[in-house]
């Protein structure tokens, strides 16, 4: 035969795989925790907090012994604060610079998808661990330059940078994930769109309207955003099924 009759056969649709969306008690739980282990920041015996980053122009050159240890916790529990507080793509983490940030208001500037821009807003835990960051950030621009690289070949405009003072990778968010996961030892398959997840199911849960949870998320259609319900009834029905004494 030349043509085969399977062509004309439709496949079969598969069922659409739920998110799955730890609790509001669950997230807030993971992320206490990680203020435990990401204290203030502590420069040269003081605490060190600060509302803006500083210039790159205006960072100490004396020399400084860090460790990752004591340098990238913070880093880390600013980026998972801000991915849940702001519900924003991994992407759209990673590519933050320090102009798209009004700390002041408390919003973003992000680029989505197609290169759409969006305001989002984010809250005072967010803002708290950022303020904790920025000393931090600073010290990896000094340890760079240290290390001899050349001005252009290390980010000071991007928000998170890695230990030589270049902006983080998406890959690298979701390896950071899935270390504080193994830290607080918890069995859970949690990703940095987890948190994206968890933000637009808990603003649901608590009344939120769908079409603003669209315009947070940068949806472009509002079907996108409707998976979201489907994911707060189920977590309802499993409340239900554990408290009801009829289930």
């Amino acid at each position: 035969m030349k043509d085969s009759p399977a062509r004309l056969v439709p496949t079969p649709k598969l069922p659409k795989r739920l998110p799955s969306v730890l609790s509001a008690e669950e997230m807030n739980v993971f992320l206490d925790q990680l203020a435990g282990i990401a204290g203030p920041a502590v420069i040269g015996g003081r605490l060190v907090r600060s509302r803006r980053p500083p210039a790159l122009e205006t960072l100490s050159r004396r020399p400084l012994k860090f460790s990752d240890e004591s340098l990238l916790p913070r880093r880390d529990r600013a980026l998972l604060e801000l991915l849940y507080a702001a519900g924003i793509r991994v992407s759209e983490l990673t590519g933050l610079n320090l102009s798209d940030i009004d700390q002041k208001e408390r919003i973003l500037r992000v680029r989505g998808k197609g290169s759409k821009e969006r305001i989002v807003p984010y809250g005072s835990k967010a803002q708290e661990a950022l303020e904790n960051y920025w000393p931090v950030r600073g010290q990896l621009l000094i340890r760079a330059s240290e290390r001899g690289r050349r001005r252009g070949t290390f980010h000071p405009e991007a928000v998170f940078l890695n230990y030589t003072g270049r902006r983080l990778t998406q890959r690298s968010v979701g390896r950071i994930v899935k270390k504080y996961v193994r830290l607080v030892n918890i069995n859970w398959d949690l990703h940095p769109h987890s948190l994206r997840h968890a933000f637009a199911t808990h603003l649901l849960a608590d009344g939120a309207d769908l079409r603003a949870i669209q315009e947070l998320l940068g949806h472009q259609s509002l079907s996108t955003t409707q998976k979201y319900t489907h994911a707060s009834i189920r977590q309802l029905m499993d409340i239900y099924d554990k408290a009801h004494p009829h289930a």
